[in-house]
């Protein structure tokens, strides 16, 4: 089989997007490139890749096999860029990490210093729900994954680099703010909470349940955002993580309530598969990523 990588890449981007227009956008082609190429594919492999139901396109069962074999390719490839580059003396590569939402709030400024020591690297983040995160990482289709609750189903490593403290706010000058609270005395509150799935959510969840305390739920939300333009508004109580807070939560009209319990205490971790080789890039990103939370969180507990 003559296949091209340009053919495995386009084709990649089809299982990714579910059509051949954002195919074509996500690698800045024209659509009748992709068509093309795609045809070509499916001729050298002799086998249909792709059907179309209703609006978007499905894997064949080949197309399904295809998929997995052009990652493995791909990434084995870029580890060979990489390896090289090394061998060189060079800088240079791409580096890829998913993560969950939540953590856009910090790890964009841990980048600022690993970006100025290392400028001729591309940086690609994904920002993504806890589920979008899982199974980019079943697929192994980035270098590195940030989440705050690993998925057990997989066999993983796992580098904790930051804690990750889950408060308990509400509306400033709430009437239970500043008082030393028990769970139970907030029964008759009600309560903003992230989708299901999130890692926040899964937390928070396995504590009430330990505790025998059912929330009364008023909202589900998907948005860090969202949640604390609600609880700000005297929608209700939210459980958060103290990352997604201004410094000053008086800042964005909330209060944290001291209850007993709060906060949870989780970590933030990088994982990847176990047994996966890391590239030269992300085996340097990640060591400078436990040093540089560490120092960030210091800054942040001091105040500065």
């Amino acid at each position: 089989m003559n296949a091209t990588f340009r053919q495995l890449r386009l084709f990649l981007a089809l299982a990714e997007h579910g059509s051949i227009t954002a195919a074509a956008k996500a690698c800045h082609v024209t659509q009748p490139t992709v068509s093309m190429q795609l045809r070509e594919l499916a001729d050298t492999v002799g086998l249909p890749l792709y059907e179309q139901i209703g609006k978007r396109l499905h894997l064949t069962e080949a197309g399904e096999t295809l998929a997995r074999t052009a990652q493995a390719m791909l990434e084995q490839w870029r580890e060979f860029e990489q390896d090289i580059n090394a061998m060189k003396g060079l800088e240079q590569g791409r580096l890829r990490v998913a993560l969950v939402s939540t953590a856009k709030y910090f790890v964009p400024r841990l980048l600022g210093s690993f970006c100025a020591q290392h400028p001729n690297i591309e940086i690609s983040l994904e920002i993504l729900n806890r589920d979008g995160v899982v199974a980019r990482l079943r697929e192994n289709r980035d270098d590195l994954y940030i989440m705050s609750m690993p998925p057990e189903s997989l066999e993983l490593e796992q580098h904790a680099f930051l804690h990750n403290p889950l408060v308990l706010i509400a509306p400033a000058a709430h009437p239970l703010q500043g008082r030393q609270l028990e769970l139970t005395e907030l029964q008759a509150e009600r309560f903003i909470l992230r989708e299901r799935g999130s890692g926040t959510r899964l937390a928070g969840d396995a504590y009430f349940a330990q505790c025998g305390f059912v929330p009364a739920v008023r909202l589900e939300l998907g948005s860090n955002e969202a949640i604390k333009q609600a609880v700000s508004g005297g929608l209700g109580l939210a459980v958060i993580s103290r990352h997604a807070l201004a410094a000053r939560p008086e800042d964005d009209q909330l209060t944290v309530l001291d209850v007993a319990g709060f906060p949870l205490q989780s970590h933030w971790f990088t994982l990847y598969p176990r047994g996966k080789k890391l590239s030269p890039i992300a085996a340097v990103f990640l060591e400078h990523l436990q040093q540089s939370a560490a120092e960030w969180s210091e800054r942040r507990e001091s105040g500065v």
